[in-house]
């Protein structure tokens, strides 16, 4: 094994071993190619187990990460032939208390998710009881530990990690030898777990999990994390001390775990944050400018402010042998950004845009000032709507627009038996849901006309009218729960009609390409597999945007739109347009604040590095990166 090797990975440059880790760490380009990695290796057990005639045990867990995994599994079983009527599972955990028909319990996951479309015999398959009673659960967790010993151990162990550092739902605090256990959730565990159950309010308190010890006991171990949300707690995991406040570090002294990451979620590695700390490196532009910024930041220094002395202090004496002289290198990257401040963004002559949001209000949020620059400036902009946002409004939003159009029926003699009867059965559908449950087909309809008529609202704000707006409804979204389906050819076929339909010189695509699952990547994904359908007939320049979570890293930045006190407000106007995610919104992530202040918070933000590295200051800026061919 080759651990040696430091530079980021390249597109023929599949895979590799960072330096300077305490779990060996393969880092992999893109999600997809980590997902074909691990499945390869479970195939291989399985194979050469089925051919011994003996069984092979996995050890599986649920959530986001292990998707892709278990999507490639199925498909070496459709298409290869892959037999699975020799393994045996167990799974990691499941929260209790928990119906295990619910839509929110892992055993009806893992069936939707993997079981139903493999051989596994049901016998084979283990997966901790949610809906026993609470005095017989030590019981059980005593007897699922021998349940694995019985079948020989586990053999390969798929585990995810969590932002606290949990593997299973072992918490901060969790001991080396823990085993199968009832557990307290952490308050960071059921706050990521809000969005699965449609409000922190339904996640369960507790949980049943193998413990640490159950985990390190299996015979290999594949932790996987995919994106940059994951980059903090997974340096803690593999460059901290062994801690059970990050029970993932425990992994750190078993002889056979491996970290399989991408290279979002290792972009705060030392060996990929700064790698020439670690050793050799091709000296990049994207390299050089990502070292000098962060040598600016660092010290506190402009960049046109930076000596020789400042490189020479900070391990960086091996760029300026490789690039010449600190001033000139400094200059070089001033005057990038200098070109990069673009107060004309889809140029003087007038074009055909369109900006892609993959939920009703991504558009306005995230590039509002850009969107009203761009009309005020007199180019043909549209807007494509690719989601209907529905499973984001809250009941009683849906429910004061039931009685509204109840009220404006009755008012003006409108009203029929059948409307009546209609707006009955969705006030009787809304009183009679359980907390967590899905809504009806009728339900989400009227949600996302909510969405709908606000997004219209908006862009009219954004000076955007009604016959420039396009809602594409990607079928890949319409499932009414968070977890959606993959992105498939009918979704593509949607947006290549419309690009071929309009011909735009220039797009705007979401650029929250890190997180493997979410919407803005699973968009990206169907705009750029549009891109390929339509081929030569339709080349725009594609410029790609963050949502309302992250803002790009200077170094990342290709373009910035200034933003004037007044376009802020504007900006501003128009994200006030979409009430149904005022105040409080039903899916926040981890950041409560609303969405109008995100996004002046990190417009100025960005303003603020920028005038910190010595450029220009502004009110605000709206950072953008340019596609370079690779999702």
């Amino acid at each position: 094994m080759d651990t040696n090797v430091v530079k980021r990975p390249r597109s023929n440059q599949s895979a590799q071993y960072l330096r300077q880790t305490k779990i060996p760490t393969l880092m992999f380009e893109t999600s997809v190619e980590a997902d074909k990695h691990v499945s390869l290796v479970i195939e291989s057990l399985i194979r050469e187990n089925n051919s011994a005639g003996t069984p092979t045990v996995l050890g599986l867990p649920t959530g986001s990460t292990p998707i892709g995994v278990y999507r490639e599994l199925i498909r070496l079983h459709n298409e290869e032939d892959l037999d699975f009527s020799r393994v045996i599972t167990f799974n990691l955990d499941e929260y209790y208390p928990m119906d295990p028909t619910s839509i929110h319990s892992y055993r009806r996951w893992m069936n939707e998710t993997f079981f139903d479309h493999v051989n596994i015999p049901e016998e084979n398959i283990h997966i901790p009881k949610g809906d026993i009673p609470r005095e017989e659960v030590e019981a059980f967790c005593d007897d699922y530990e021998r349940q694995i010993e019985r079948a020989g151990g586990i053999d390969i162990q798929l585990l995810g990690i969590g932002r606290t550092g949990h593997i299973g739902f072992n918490e901060p605090g969790s001991s080396r030898e823990s085993l199968t256990r009832k557990v307290t959730l952490d308050p960071v565990t059921r706050g990521d777990a809000a969005d699965s159950f449609f409000g922190l309010e339904n996640v369960p308190m507790e949980a049943i999990t193998m413990g640490v010890g159950s985990i390190l006991s299996a015979g290999k171990i594949f932790i996987m994390a995919l994106g940059e949300h994951k980059a903090p707690v997974v340096k803690r995991a593999v460059e901290g001390e062994i801690t059970e406040e990050v029970s993932a570090s425990f992994l750190q002294k078993h002889p056979q775990a491996v970290f399989v990451v991408d290279v979002a979620a290792a972009s705060k590695l030392t060996a990929v944050e700064t790698p020439w700390i670690v050793g050799p490196v091709e000296w990049t532009p994207e390299l050089t400018k990502r070292a000098v910024i962060g040598l600016s930041e660092k010290i506190g220094k402009p960049l046109l402010k930076l000596n020789r002395d400042d490189f020479m202090g900070n391990h960086l004496h091996d760029l300026l042998r490789h690039n010449g002289e600190a001033e000139a290198i400094c200059m070089k990257i001033f005057d990038e950004f200098m070109q990069g401040i673009c107060t004309h963004p889809a140029d003087k002559e007038k074009q055909t845009v369109i900006v892609f949001s993959p939920h009703p209000d991504d558009d306005v949020i995230s590039m509002g000032g850009t969107l009203i620059t761009m009309v005020d400036q007199g180019h043909d902009v549209y807007i494509a709507y690719m989601t209907s946002g529905n499973i984001a409004v809250f009941d009683h939003d849906a429910l004061r627009h039931i009685d509204y159009v109840d009220e404006y029926e009755a008012t003006f003699g409108l009203a029929t038996e059948e409307t009546r009867a209609f707006h009955q059965r969705c006030r009787d559908s809304l009183a009679t849901k359980q907390s967590g449950d899905p809504d009806t087909e009728e339900l989400l309809n009227i949600k996302g006309l909510i969405r709908k008529t606000e997004a219209t609202t908006a862009a009219i704000a954004a000076g955007v009218p009604r016959e420039k707006l396009r809602f594409l409804d990607l079928p890949f979204y319409q499932t009414g729960k968070v977890t959606k389906r993959p992105i498939g050819e009918d979704d593509v076929h949607i947006v290549a009609d419309l690009l071929s339909d309009l011909n735009p010189g220039q797009i705007y695509v979401a650029g929250d390409l890190s997180d493997p699952h979410g919407t803005h990547r699973m968009c990206a994904k169907a705009i750029l597999a549009a891109l390929e359908e339509v081929g030569e007939a339709v080349k725009p320049e594609v410029w790609l945007y963050r949502g309302a979570w992250q803002e790009y890293d200077p170094h990342e930045i290709d373009r910035v739109v200034p933003l004037s006190f007044e376009l802020m407000h504007r900006k501003k106007l128009a994200i006030f347009r979409h009430e149904s995610q005022k105040d409080a919104a039903r899916f926040p992530g981890s950041d409560k604040r609303e969405f109008w202040l995100r996004a002046e918070e990190r417009t100025k933000k960005t303003a603020d590095v920028y005038n910190n590295l010595g450029l220009p200051e502004f009110y605000g800026l709206e950072g953008f990166a340019r596609w370079r061919g690779q999702l």
